[in-house]
């Protein structure tokens, strides 16, 4: 009887939630009404100003988004804490000081990066301003002559690349100020994420598409930041050691640029691989180029393209064109670090114009959700081979009649 009650209960707040679904839809052509287009440039106009805003606040959004993705991946650990009987207090501790050691152990991995860096451009000044002449020589020779690029080649000091280096890194003012900006919002969210489980459970009996919507942004996001930064460590490794054996130097700041560039989609495949490819050729000329090549194309092709998809799975659900556009829109946003975060800025965006509004829905298979998409086409495949007529079997003249022996 109580499990009759309960099914009831359910399916009375399906049908409240279908009715609110219902109204929502009603009001909105309601309001629309014949000034779709209006409305079209006025969220559009709303959105470049929604930009800018966040351009002009990018040292500050950047490391508060960034705190934010740590945060949420760090959450398991809070969770697993409190199920072995740890108090609450502690695991919210443990949480935090996780957090401060990963900054503070890749801060130092950069720092050590960038040192080799500076340290390595020196010794191969002469022979980069050479390859740089041969270059332009080359352009020439194809057509391409220009006194610009001439000029270029010529005044090219590849000393200035480590000052601007050095300067990146003395810059302590503006590094400090993201530093603890950064690691006061992660103590801050790690304390306050012990009280999210329950005022998520309280929210969802007045809102609950936007209780659901955040689960299951926090569950992707998590997933895919956790698996990438492992799939992406691994390939640095391989990377690491596959220049060592190969030849090429600055093997562990080509390493770093490889694990960085795992999280920037598309793109980032490309970025890492062009300054193995230069200090390569400046080594061993063409042979190591190939090799080099050929190495990071198959261990890209093996993380990448056959394992990343298997453990990821449906929790990014954005297609190949609106992940290239995000990379793009978010480098220009919010910089170098708006690449990284491209795919959880989008998903952000997303829950918010589109997870939580129903009528929206039907936007998701356009951005990339081919859940249903795929069984529609596998089910049109099928109608397509089963109407498709068998292959006409060719026509064999009739055997002639056995021949009768005459007595």
């Amino acid at each position: 009887m109580a499990e009759q009650v309960q099914v009831n209960a359910d399916q009375a707040r399906v049908n409240a939630d279908q009715a609110r679904v219902n109204a929502d839809q009603a009001r909105v052509k309601s309001v629309l009404g014949n000034h779709r287009n209006a409305f079209i440039l006025i969220g559009l106009g709303g959105a470049v100003l929604v930009g800018i805003g966040i351009a002009g606040l990018a040292p500050i959004i950047a490391p508060v988004f960034l705190a934010v993705i740590l945060t949420i991946c760090m959450h398991p650990l809070r969770i697993w804490l409190e199920r072995h009987r740890i108090p609450r207090g502690m695991a919210t501790g443990a949480s935090i000081l996780a957090v401060i050691l990963l900054l503070l152990g890749f801060g130092y991995v950069v720092l050590v990066a960038f040192g080799q860096f500076t340290a390595l451009l020196p010794q191969f000044a002469d022979q980069i301003t050479a390859f740089g002449q041969d270059v332009v020589a080359w352009l020439n020779s194809i057509g391409i002559s220009s006194r610009e690029l001439s000029a270029v080649a010529n005044d090219f000091d590849p000393a200035q690349l480590a000052d601007f280096v050095g300067g990146l890194i003395g810059g302590l003012a503006g590094i400090t100020s993201a530093l603890i900006i950064l690691l006061t919002i992660a103590l801050l969210m790690g304390m306050d994420a012990g009280y999210i489980p329950v005022v998520l459970a309280q929210t969802s009996t007045t809102h609950p598409l936007l209780v659901t919507g955040l689960t299951a942004y926090a569950a992707n996001v998590r997933r895919y930041m956790v698996w990438t930064t492992l799939l992406g460590l691994l390939q640095g490794v391989i990377d690491f050691v596959a220049l060592i054996l190969i030849g090429v130097p600055g093997a562990f700041i080509w390493g770093l640029l490889a694990f960085l560039c795992s999280f920037i989609p598309n793109v980032g495949y490309f970025l890492a691989l062009v300054p193995p490819i230069v200090f390569g050729a400046l080594v061993g000329g063409l042979p190591t180029v190939i090799t080099v090549i050929v190495v990071y194309g198959v261990i890209n092709a093996i993380v990448q393209s056959v394992i990343q998809p298997r453990v990821i799975g449906n929790a990014v659900s954005l297609s190949q064109t609106i992940t290239f556009f995000s990379v793009l829109f978010w480098a220009a946003i919010l910089g170098p670090i708006g690449a990284i975060l491209a795919i959880p800025l989008t998903l952000l965006v997303r829950l918010m114009l589109v997870d939580t509004y129903p009528p929206a829905g039907w936007v998701r298979p356009l951005l990339g959700d081919l859940t249903g998409t795929k069984s529609l086409i596998a089910e049109e495949d099928a109608e397509i081979k089963a109407a498709r007529p068998d292959h006409p079997v060719e026509s064999t003249p009739p055997a002639p009649p056995p021949a009768t022996v005459q007595p």
